[in-house]
């Protein structure tokens, strides 16, 4: 490996690390938080989260990736005024674009709350529109950044940032709720946790900014044939690669907008019951979001060398790694979904207490693999070159989860809702394997494979509720509960991994890049462990 791909791998890694790191803080907070809260305060905050979560992907997913590669163009080519005329002209652009969100947000915060179906939500929502006038700054700090191949500053303020917020959000709602505030307000505090640590990436991002190399002065230069081309590419790479970012905030989104309206058409039920029912629901986002944090982050890992090999048109090395990709996600995903399945009961109370909705967020739970296939297959047609495939994919799930609201939630409330985010996740599944079997000559994964990840899943399945049925006998309370969930996490995963590593679904090779991997195949009797 050549010492400039040695060093966008390492950098590869390391912003992997920290995606890794922030996503399970994003996802694991939230349970805390419902707990000081409750699941009124739970919804509140669930209501106008995902405004938040677009910020994030301007600030994270979209605009660096865009202005870095901008930016490394103009190193390949030693060209420091032209890196300077990015810098400008992508400053200029994501400021006019942060304002006009913000404006659009902070004057009308109060009709989109009563569209949400809560006026109280005003505050919060305003509140909030602030992020998108630092989001500029740390997308642009990032993209530098990454254009010069330095991902330690994205990372170190990646971390920095959800720590702050999360740190933020629970003291603070925490002190609210004590000092007698009610939920409402404890969600507007909520959101000044976030700003907390939007603040605060843009703090460590100054610093590693003022600490650069060759900080010396350039005259930038720059004509109108170069402006438009690089605002032209803003906008188009921007909105393919942040849209490509944010299923996992737009399908909340639609429930945002229609959840409510739509509970409360059902059987005349008072506007509280339905936020609480609201709130119950919103309990399966967390845990969503851990399932498919940790499903993804290994087959995400092997994209940019699928990027790579598809530049140095390298197929046989490009196949396999998609193949890979797709029995990881396959394998992770499936037996994440299935396990939460069997063991949402004890899980819920774990986590949130009671057992309230345990139905519901079983159905929630099967869109764990469903959302590990979709963002799974979404960066493989991303990395080859198809990002506007993946776009539709996303389009595709938005249009399915409006649909099916609009069908079955007046009919069977909560469940009409995990119904629908479930299949909204499915179709855009469905979909991007459909485009990606077209740009393929084989079939992935292979039939050998799903058969042995089939006979694992039914495996533990079976096991799991075997295991439910006779805990179901030894105690009740939150604190069995627990004991309950992780043993059953434990027993789950120690069949399901054993099942599926003697059927030969990864090689030994494959197997080795695994932690602990040699003592699980002496374990299992896998050649000699070497």
């Amino acid at each position: 490996m050549k010492p400039q791909e040695g060093s966008m791998w390492r950098g590869t890694v390391v912003l992997t690390i920290a995606a890794f790191v922030t996503k399970l803080f994003s996802a694991f907070y939230r349970i805390p938080y419902q707990n000081i809260v409750g699941d009124v305060g739970f919804y509140i905050y669930q209501q106008v989260y995902p405004i938040y979560g677009i910020a994030m992907s301007l600030s994270l997913y979209g605009y660096p990736i865009v202005i870095s590669k901008l930016i490394a163009e103009r190193i390949a080519e030693r060209d420091r005024t032209g890196i300077a005329s990015v810098l400008q002209v992508s400053l200029l652009f994501l400021c006019s674009l942060g304002l006009f969100i913000f404006a659009v947000l902070y004057i009308g915060a109060a009709q989109l709350a009563i569209w949400m179906g809560d006026g109280k939500l005003a505050p919060s929502i305003r509140l909030l529109s602030i992020s998108f006038l630092l989001f500029p700054f740390v997308a642009l700090l990032r993209g530098y950044f990454q254009g010069h191949n330095k991902m330690v500053p994205t990372a170190v303020s990646q971390v920095g940032e959800q720590f702050v917020r999360v740190s933020g959000i629970l003291f603070l709602s925490y002190w609210f709720i004590k000092s007698g505030y009610d939920v409402y307000t404890c969600g507007t505090a909520a959101m000044a946790g976030t700003l907390a640590g939007g603040l605060t990436a843009l703090l460590l991002l100054t610093v590693f900014w003022i600490r650069r190399e060759n900080r010396g002065r350039i005259r930038i230069k720059t004509n109108r044939a170069e402006t438009k081309r690089i605002i032209s590419y803003l906008f188009i790479k921007g909105i393919i690669i942040c849209v490509t970012n944010m299923v996992l905030t737009l399908i909340p989104l639609v429930d945002s907008f229609l959840l409510l309206s739509l509970l409360s058409q059902r059987g005349g039920e008072s506007m509280e019951h339905v936020k609480l029912l609201k709130g119950i629901y919103d309990r399966g986002q967390p845990l969503i979001q851990m399932g498919t944090v940790v499903a993804t982050s290994f087959s995400l890992a092997l994209v940019p060398l699928i990027s790579g090999a598809k530049k140095r048109r390298n197929e046989q090395f490009l196949y396999e790694k998609i193949d890979l990709s797709l029995r990881i996600a396959l394998v992770l995903g499936l037996g994440a979904s299935l396990g939460l399945i069997c063991l949402i009961r004890p899980i819920n109370i774990m986590l949130f207490k009671n057992d309230l909705g345990s139905l519901s967020l079983a159905i929630l739970m099967a869109s764990v693999f469903f959302t590990t296939l979709a963002l799974t297959l979404s960066a493989l047609l991303q990395g080859m070159g198809y990002e506007w495939v993946a776009v539709v994919g996303v389009f595709v799930a938005v249009a399915v989860k409006s649909a099916l609201n609009y069908l079955l939630v007046p009919v069977l409330g909560m469940i009409g809702a995990a119904i629908g985010t479930t299949m909204s996740y499915a179709a855009m599944a469905c979909f991007l394997y459909v485009a990606l079997r077209q740009k393929l000559p084989f079939y992935v994964p292979k039939k050998t494979y799903i058969y042995s990840v089939a006979k694992a899943a039914s495996a533990m399945v079976i096991v799991l509720q075997l295991y439910m049925l006779l805990a179901e006998r030894w105690g009740t309370g939150r604190l069995f509960a627990v004991g309950e969930a992780l043993g059953g996490v434990l027993l789950g995963a120690v069949i399901y991994v054993t099942v599926v590593i003697k059927g030969n679904v990864f090689s030994e090779q494959e197997l080795s890049f695994l932690p602990f991997s040699n003592k699980l195949r002496v374990l299992l009797g896998i050649g000699d462990g070497k």
